[in-house]
């Protein structure tokens, strides 16, 4: 059999060859794979910011693939920024505390009855002075603050039965506080007996008598039934509660523009909601811890003011802090 093959068959034939081999070459190159971030914070699923991660998730779409991990399953409290800087984590939910272990200067973020409320916290770090002390931080520790997430005022409950006033009604109370100088320091400017003990087990140490008090955000005390060791809340407010959604130097610096855009786009977005969420819880949760028996009023809290902030004042953490930069952020 005789087959009979012309100038313009051949041409077809290499062209469906070249065309085949390319599809096979390029194919592999245009199936990319999600970036994946792993997120972890020591937050329960049950707390709004858990939704908040959900919703910075959803925003970002297909492109990434979000690995959260909750209740310091992954990371203990306090590891989360060194697990970041050793290339152990793309993103986590680090306390300032943490931060100013590190970078000294950041212990002014940390100090009592210095941001008004959720408001003035997000105007601080949406100004200059708020992007020089991110800008600190990527410097020093290769982390990236995307923002702020506020999770409300810290207030003081007790499992003791004897209401407080002032600062001085406070001496002898051993008061959770999560471990760290910064952390330890807050304590001792409110009166109290600071005592280390970490978020997990705050529950079992008040059921125990371990600790006399904690101090946390009216949401987290309902999201962990802290409430149900206790007998009394005073509404000190003495620390406008926020942590710090970040992402790896390394891992920003790997995202394309677009990618970085999004990013930070979808972190605007989500943080706006959990704040206005933990507002509004917020002002509902009295009447509930009222509700379950717990006495809740409030202090003498110009007296709690006056003292914190001279014990700040008079401390060596106010020694490095950036000058000029308490008069910038009260000017807000």
């Amino acid at each position: 059999m005789n087959i009979h093959v012309t100038r313009r068959r051949l041409t077809g034939l290499a062209l469906l060859a070249a065309l085949a081999s390319a599809t096979a070459f390029t194919a592999p190159a245009n199936a990319q794979e999600p970036i994946e971030l792993r997120f972890s914070a020591v937050f329960s699923e049950q707390d709004i910011r858990a939704e908040m991660m959900q919703r910075f998730s959803d925003a970002l779409g297909d492109g990434f693939a979000l690995q959260p991990y909750y209740g310091g399953n992954l990371f203990k409290q306090g590891t989360e920024l060194v697990a970041m800087q050793r290339g152990n984590l793309e993103m986590g939910n680090i306390a300032p505390q943490d931060i100013s272990n590190q970078i000294p200067a950041w212990s002014i973020l940390t100090s009592a009855y210095l941001f008004r409320d959720a408001a003035h916290l997000q105007t601080f770090f949406d100004s200059e002075a708020g992007a020089e002390m991110k800008q600190m931080v990527e410097d020093q520790l290769n982390v990236k603050i995307l923002g702020p997430t506020y999770f409300g005022s810290r207030q003081v409950g007790l499992a003791t039965e004897e209401k407080i006033d002032t600062p001085e009604d406070m001496a002898g109370i051993k008061l959770r506080m999560p471990p760290g100088e910064a952390w330890q320091f807050l304590g001792q400017a409110l009166g109290a007996n600071p005592t280390a003990v970490a978020y997990a087990e705050t529950y079992t140490a008040l059921q125990t008598g371990a600790i006399d008090g904690q101090d946390n955000p009216l949401p987290n005390v309902q999201n962990m039934k802290f409430y149900e060791v206790m007998s009394q809340i005073a509404l000190t407010s003495h620390l406008v509660g926020y942590d710090l959604l970040t992402i790896s130097l390394d891992t920003w610096a790997e995202l394309s523009p677009e990618q970085q855009e999004a990013v930070q786009s979808a972190a605007d977005e989500a943080i706006a909601w959990s704040t206005e969420q933990h507002l509004a819880q917020e002002e509902e949760l009295v009447a509930f811890f009222e509700e379950e028996g717990l006495e809740v009023y409030t202090p003498d809290v110009d007296a709690f003011r006056t003292y914190a902030q001279e014990q700040y004042l008079n401390s060596d953490l106010a020694a490095d802090w950036p000058e000029g930069m308490l008069d910038r952020i009260n000017g807000l």
